[in-house]
This record gives C-alpha cells, structure tokens and sequence, in this order.
C-alpha cells in the first residue's frame, strides 16, 4: 500500500496550481492534417541521440504522430517557468530529485494508476518516486532509467589480495586494514570538489532514513532539535562517524584533488576503491578502458541487509489535462518497451525500470543487478532534503574537522529555519 507523504510546498508551487488550473493550450488532438504533433521536453544532453533514435523507431510506427525533441539545460527552472505560464509540454522527462517531488505534490502532473504501462515497472523504483512526493495518493511519474550509488571497487586488485566483497560493515572495515598493509590505497578522496562527499553521505544515512524518518522530520518542522523525536543529531551520529571512518583511509592531500582527479587516478590503479556512482564509471573507462570495476552497496552490521542507494535518472511524466494525452500516452507506451528501454539504458549506463529488461553485460552493472532484482534499493536522501538547507558545504567542513556533533546541530538548525518560512501542505 502506498502512503501519502506530507511536504513542504513552496510559493511558487502554489502559484503552479492556479496556472494549470485553466486548460492547457496547444494543438488539438487531431488536427486537419491527421497528424499530431508532440512537444516533448527533455533535460539530458547526453541522450539527445538516444532519444532522437527512440523517437524515429516510434514515428515509423505510429505515422499520425511527430515528436519534436525539445533538449533543455537547467531543465529544473526551464520547466517551472513554463509551467506557470500555462505553457506544459505535451511529454516530460526529469531528473527524479526533490524539486519533481515538490511539482508532482502541487498536483500539476497526470495520475498513472489506471495506465497499464505502470504494472510493468518495478515497485521499488515506484516507490522512490513516491518518496519524493506525490498529490495525495496518485502516481505522477514513471521511473524510466536508475543509477546506483555504491563503492566503486577494482575487481582486478580485489582478486590478486583475496578480497571478497564485504557484506557488513565490520568485513568492509577489514578490507580497508587488509589493502593498507599491503601498501595499497583504499581510497582515492576529492574533496576540493565539496559534493563528492554527498554520495557516501547519502549511502550511509540511507539506513537511520528508513521507517519515515524524513516524514517525522517534516510533522516536527520548525521544532526540529535536541528534544523532537527524530533529528539529525539523534539519529545520523553513527552514519557520520563511519564516513569519517571511511575519509580516515584516504590518501594525503586528498582535500585538493577533485573528481576528474579521482577518477582518473582510480582509472591508473591509484587506489582499490571510490566512494562514488555508476556515473563515475564512463570517465574512469575513458582514461582505461581495460579496468575491471564492480560496485557493492555501503554495507550494515548484518549480513543480507544492505540497501543499494539509486536515484531515478530518467522519469516520464504529462501534464495532467493535455489535450494531446492518447498520443502522448502512445509515446509512452513504446518507450517502455523491453527492447526500447534496454538499449537506452545500455546506452546510458544505466539499469532499466521495466521489470525482466536485460541490463548491459557491463561488469559494474551486472554487479548491482541482484539488489534491484530483489527490490533493495532505496532513494538518495538528499533529495528529501530542502534546497536552502546547506548540506554539502556542512558535509564537507565535517570531513575537514571531524566535529559530528556541530554538523549534525547546524543541519537541525537549518532544517527548523526552512520550515518556518514554508508551508507545509498534504495531498487532496
């Protein structure tokens, strides 16, 4: 059963609602020339081909429909500009962060219950939509295409020293001890870019997440602190303590490398391990394409428990009264089919929605097909939190001093300070 989420909602997102409240405006389903024309609005540059291909292959099926690719950068204001002036694209695709959560709960997107499409799509992904936020109890997106969030580990260092692959927190501790006394860097840290302390951040709050945390956090509000139920400081301690643990394995002067440095370095067998995503992974292939990568989840104290993070990197979603929505619903429907989106995702490097779509033969996505197979996944925690909240830099400075207890009071803190200037608001 799904649960209906309450969330806070911005002023912008109320005004959203009143200007989609009037029907859209545009081209009538079937207009003189039989043929209907699709606006579909697309965030992701690196699938301008892809979809260009998608959108080929529907077209030489479906003659009565054009889809015109509308490629946008910074798609997130893009698309809140167009919605308040009434102006929603026929089909949408974004990236499944909190500002969809927050569009999706102003009530502005289709509901999919009844679409026949949604049963072939997996519930765990689903339900990391539904995290986001929703309008009351409807589905207001389709996850399309996921990533995965895990230790980026070399299979070919990992086989010559013995290691198998940690299943608690206690063996991955292990593994850490085993590879630095074997003169081998565990990891590669690049915190001269500050997010790339986030996805670790993210991997290992993803556990005091569970069980409605965030959903406490927004009932508790502006009383976010010392004496509310749930806050940071009472419940993220240990999550912070291990990432320190893990930063205390880095190589020197790691505060001054970025990413591209740390991939490249991972890539030239600089370290066994990066606490990074499947998106790190093309990069490292670029700079050797022979590397042998795998990824395995933050692991827990028990064996069998650990929870991959995945972010939903693709969601398909329509406006909720457009007068073109049997075509669109056409386009829809192809997309999601097994061969269509398996040769996207495979494209993208990136594991398909569609319950039984074969993923690539790419090693580090096949080493993560067990946990969506089985639903183990869950949703980046960061996007349950507020954008004005400032987490990376909050983060990063925790990495540099190591003071958990401040980092956790300023995150309270902040939390508090946001929800006394929004309006939290639930569902109809």
């Amino acid at each position: 059963m799904r649960t209906i989420h309450r969330r806070w909602i911005r002023p912008l997102a109320v005004a959203v609602v009143a200007a989609t409240a009037v029907a859209v405006g545009g081209c009538a389903q079937n207009p003189a020339d039989g043929v209907t024309t699709l606006n579909f609005f697309q965030f992701k540059g690196e699938a301008l081909e892809d979809f260009n291909e998608i959108i080929a292959g529907f077209e030489a099926e479906n003659p009565d429909i054009k889809v015109v690719q509308n490629q946008v950068a910074d798609a997130d204001t893009a698309i809140r500009t167009l919605l308040v002036k009434d102006r929603i694209p026929d089909v949408i695709t974004l990236n499944a962060n909190g500002n969809f959560g927050r569009l999706a709960q102003a009530g502005v997107f289709y509901d999919f219950s009844n679409e026949p499409v949604l049963d072939t799509i997996s519930p765990a992904v689903q339900d990391i939509l539904a995290d986001l936020g929703t309008y009351g109890d409807e589905v207001n997106g389709l996850g399309y295409v996921n990533n995965a969030n895990g230790v980026i580990y070399n299979q070919d260092i990992f086989e010559e020293q013995g290691l198998e692959v940690p299943q608690t927190w206690d063996e991955f501790i292990a593994v850490c001890d085993t590879l630095q006394d074997a003169g081998i860097q565990p990891f590669y840290g690049t915190l001269a870019d500050s997010w790339t302390g986030i996805p670790s951040w993210n991997a290992l709050g993803a556990y005091p997440a569970q069980d409605g945390f965030f959903d406490k956090m927004r009932e508790e509000g502006e009383n976010v602190g010392p004496d509310s139920e749930v806050s940071f400081e009472k419940d993220f301690a240990e999550a912070m303590d291990r990432q320190y643990q893990l930063y205390s394995y880095m190589q020197d002067g790691y505060r001054g490398k970025t990413y591209d440095d740390g991939n490249a370095a991972f890539a030239r067998g600089e370290s066994a391990m990066l606490l990074q995503g499947i998106w790190a992974t093309n990069p490292i292939k670029q700079v050797n394409p022979d590397i042998r990568m795998g990824i395995f989840p933050y692991p827990t104290d028990e064996p069998g428990e650990s929870l991959l993070v995945s972010g939903v990197d693709v969601v398909f979603t329509l406006g909720k009264d457009s007068p073109k929505h049997d075509a669109a619903m056409r386009f829809i429907d192809y997309v999601f089919q097994p061969e269509v989106i398996e040769k996207f995702a495979a494209s993208q490097n990136m594991v398909p929605s569609v319950e039984g779509a074969e993923l690539s033969d790419d090693p580090a996505l096949q080493s993560v097909r067990p946990y969506f197979e089985d639903q183990r996944i869950t949703g980046f925690i960061d996007h349950q939190i507020p954008p004005a909240l400032p987490l990376i830099p909050t983060d990063q400075q925790f990495l540099f001093d190591g003071d958990a207890q401040k980092a956790l009071q300023t995150l309270d803190s902040e939390w508090a300070k946001v929800a006394a200037r929004t309006i939290p608001v639930t569902g109809e």
